[in-house]
């Protein structure tokens, strides 16, 4: 059987330990199904962040050759300017314009002294006002570049944070995956040995039943005995006239679960036991609620091979094939098995019919 099939069945009530790692798996899928699911969107997120930082940084690269310019443009602005205030002081009777020069605090603050002053020419302005709008670009465009490019990195850096936890948590969570798979394929092969080793010790007991069949002597079939209460009581049951039908269902041990089954194609339990039975020329319906008013009530002290065993609120049937075990289709993901009457089904044991 598949893994896959052994994910999606219903947890087996009769084998705790493999249910259990059943459902441990299942939920271990989820998990990983939606950390992939997250980590699609992470992963996502982050070349958004990458693209806009690699756009910042095309940017940055442009703007640092715009920066270039700006910065050699403001050179000579600076450049003109001086020469000018060098004309303005050596022309003669201005020995304020030094004083100008000198009490300015920045070149702003220059620019603002000598229009207040009123002692450059239109050219001077226009020097002037160049000089001042490339002192502003270039801090203006330092100041953008530096925390766009900081904006863009932190982004990247964040979604490649949210990333490697998810990868993290993923690659945790696949590699207890793995593991449960493989105590899942222990106990699967346990299991099979289990059913190999019930499988031999039933053809054994057949081979031991045929033998004796011969010298047994049949013994009159007697009636379910009324107590004075009114209820009924079990009585002796008939002697077994359908044990061939262990040999027969031996035949179809391995068979798939199929829920509705009732061929070698598929089974569930009283599809099982209705085929079989059929294959003796009995006919049951397809029910294991219906299969239990037919024929005789049995004692489970009184169980033969044959012998149809209930459990579950009637929910469920097998076919006692001797030993303490019974054949059935226990649940979907499973197959046809032998299991002991033994644990759950102990406990969940409701009766049997002799048909």
């Amino acid at each position: 059987m598949s893994f896959a099939a052994v994910l999606m069945a219903t947890p087996a009530v009769g084998d705790p330990t493999i249910a259990s790692k059943q459902a441990e798996a299942q939920s271990v899928m989820g998990q990983v199904q939606q950390l992939d699911a997250n980590l699609e969107r992470v992963i996502q997120a982050y070349d958004l962040a990458t693209v806009k930082l690699n756009r910042v940084r095309a940017e940055l690269k442009a703007n640092q050759a715009q920066l270039k310019v700006a910065k050699q443009s403001l050179g000579r602005a600076r450049g003109t300017l001086a020469a000018r205030l060098v004309s303005l002081y050596t022309s003669g009777g201005q020995s304020d314009s030094l004083e100008v020069l000198l009490g300015a605090s920045s070149l702003d603050d220059l620019v603002s002294r000598f229009n207040t002053a009123n002692r450059i020419s239109a050219q001077d302005t226009q020097v002037l006002a160049q000089v001042a709008h490339f002192d502003k670009e270039v801090k203006a465009r330092q100041v953008r570049l530096k925390h766009a490019t900081a904006q863009a990195a932190a982004l990247v850096r964040e979604r490649a944070s949210e990333r490697a936890s998810i990868q993290g948590q993923l690659s945790a969570r696949r590699a207890m995956l793995s593991s449960i798979r493989g105590q899942i394929a222990n106990l699967q092969a346990q299991e099979a040995a289990r059913q190999a080793q019930l499988r031999r010790e039933l053809q054994a007991r057949i081979v031991a039943q045929q033998q004796q069949a011969p010298a047994q002597a049949l013994s009159s079939t007697v009636a379910p005995v009324a107590s004075s209460s009114g209820s009924v009581s079990v009585g002796p049951a008939p002697p077994p006239t359908h044990s061939s039908v262990v040999s027969i269902a031996e035949q179809y041990l391995g068979v798939p679960y199929r829920w509705g089954g009732a061929s070698p194609s598929g089974f569930d339990c009283s599809g099982l036991v209705m085929y079989v039975f059929a294959q003796v020329g009995v006919s049951l319906p397809h029910s294991s609620y219906a299969q239990y008013g037919m024929g005789s009530p049995v004692s489970r002290d009184q169980l033969q091979p044959g012998d149809l065993v209930f459990f579950d609120g009637l929910g469920h049937v097998g076919i006692y094939v001797g030993g303490g075990s019974f054949i059935h289709a226990p649940h979907t993901g499973d197959v046809v098995k032998i299991s002991s009457i033994s644990g759950w089904y102990a406990s969940t044991y409701v009766g049997a019919r002799r048909i």
